[in-house]
């Protein structure tokens, strides 16, 4: 296991960054242009973020970016 320890600014930056990226990515599953093959991979690059948001923010802020568990209709 690695650890590392952040001050409080950094804490803040991170948090920002993974907000962001995840964002993005939430924007860009409800594009019906993008293949299905890339939304599964970038529901997993999701899932990992998320990981690491749950690790820095608060269960109030991790609330917000949870995925609701949904069946996924691939064609």
């Amino acid at each position: 296991m690695i650890g590392f320890m952040l001050n409080t600014m950094e804490q803040k930056e991170l948090e920002y960054l993974l907000k962001r990226e995840m964002d993005e990515i939430l924007h860009d599953l409800q594009d019906h242009r993008i293949d299905h093959i890339v939304k599964r991979a970038m529901e997993e690059r999701y899932q990992i973020l998320f990981k690491l948001f749950k690790r820095v923010a608060t269960p109030q802020e991790c609330s917000k970016y949870l995925r609701p568990k949904q069946v996924k209709h691939y064609e």
